[in-house]
């Protein structure tokens, strides 16, 4: 069971569709992955990764992906959580935090 920290629930809106993309690791870290689009009609994007116990290592939300579709940004959003993940960017310059 994942452990969600503020960001997640500064995005999640269950009045809002979204897509997701979940995988897990060789060494049983997670990735969560959701794109959706706002009520105004932004491309909003949603990234976690989580430990084997479930505990938060990365959540980032992005309000805005100007130019994205949601394919693309989910895209985007699989390939930056696998990279955090697997050390191919440092964990240490990402805060749990929100993103614009």
């Amino acid at each position: 069971m994942r452990i969600r920290e503020e960001t997640y629930w500064s995005w999640a809106d269950a009045q809002l569709h979204s897509r997701s993309h979940d995988e897990q690791l060789s060494d049983g870290t997670s990735i969560d992955v959701q794109v959706r689009l706002s009520r105004t009609g932004a491309t909003q994007l949603f990234l976690g990764i989580y430990t084997c116990q479930g505990n938060a290592l990365v959540e980032e939300y992005y309000d805005n992906r100007p130019g994205e579709t949601m394919t693309r940004a989910m895209v985007w959003g699989v390939d930056r959580a696998r990279a955090l993940a697997t050390g191919a960017l440092p964990l240490e310059t990402v805060a749990l935090r929100l993103q614009a």
